[in-house]
């Protein structure tokens, strides 16, 4: 791969087109709600769930234009979920992507209907996009596969599960049961989003991806951990020290910052294993797995 930074560069300006034309414009009744969808969602976020989306499908062979629905509808997920963390009722945070978050640029309840109407897009995509594969049993599963990462057993029970740890004691196989729901749920269903878009996928090897996925939806939750500590609020986007502040369980706060940083690099290690019956195919995974544990915001 001659320049991944390129690469990673044009997919990201590839999801923003996607998700420009999939998105209501300000212009259409209810503009404002419309509006606030689109601040929501465009112009910031790194991407790493689309990226992870098209590199699986890559890895499998599978060209863009394929994967742009499941692309587009697993960041769809993404940022609901942020409007919605981002709350009072939740994090009560009032700063995502380095600028204000939904319910500080518009109001509490227009944020709620935002990320409403955001999540119900992302299944409109895969339910009508007319570019990803056609067969109906294999877009129903991949229907399946994001509605389960997304609900109760999935990223909705994380959140659950982290508002109720707060002030809690808990150990590390809690807190990676709550993230493995959290924020692992939703990286592994983007990359088997871009891996059910191949029209025959041989099981295994779709087995050995979501383990690659398990791997980095770990990793990249430690890092996140890390840098709630290590970074600042400018670097971020988002409020610095907002983990510590709600007395929230972390990766540092149980196993201390040095262990954490050694579990992020065994994962990455344990991910790129998986990779190891893939061709150059699959470099983009690997790519992506190494930015994961390097990234400083």
């Amino acid at each position: 791969m001659t320049d991944v930074a390129q690469e990673i560069r044009d997919l990201q300006a590839r999801i923003e087109g996607v998700l420009d034309r999939w998105l209501p414009s300000a212009a259409t009744h209810p503009g404002r709600l419309h509006k606030a969808m689109r601040y929501s969602v465009l112009g910031g976020g790194k991407r790493i769930r689309p990226v992870l989306a098209y590199a699986a499908g890559r890895a499998l062979g599978v060209p863009p234009e394929r994967i742009d629905g499941a692309a587009a509808a697993v960041e769809l997920i993404h940022v609901y979920s942020l409007i919605h963390d981002d709350l009072p009722a939740m994090d009560d945070d009032d700063l995502r992507r380095g600028k204000p978050t939904c319910h500080k640029a518009f109001d509490e309840a227009m944020a709620i209907l935002a990320g409403d109407a955001i999540q119900a897009l992302a299944f409109h995509i895969l339910a009508h996009d007319p570019a990803m594969v056609n067969e109906p049993a294999r877009r129903l599963q991949m229907i399946d596969t994001l509605a389960t990462a997304a609900g109760s057993r999935g990223m909705a029970g994380g959140q659950a599960i982290d508002l109720g740890s707060v002030g809690q004691q808990l150990d590390i196989a809690q807190l990676e049961d709550m993230h493995i729901h959290k924020t692992g749920a939703l990286i592994r269903a983007s990359v088997m989003l871009g891996a059910l878009s191949a029209p025959e996928a041989d099981p295994e090897r779709l087995e050995r991806l979501d383990h690659y996925a398990k791997c980095i939806g770990l990793a990249f939750q430690i890092r996140d951990d890390i840098l709630d500590v290590e970074s600042d609020t400018e670097t971020l986007g988002k409020t610095q020290g907002a983990d510590e502040a709600l007395n929230k369980p972390t990766y540092p706060s149980i196993l201390g910052l040095e262990a954490s940083k050694a579990q992020a690099r065994s994962l990455h290690a344990e991910a790129l294993e998986s990779l190891e019956d893939f061709d150059a195919g699959a470099d983009l995974l690997r790519w992506v797995a190494d930015f994961i544990v390097n990234r400083l915001h």
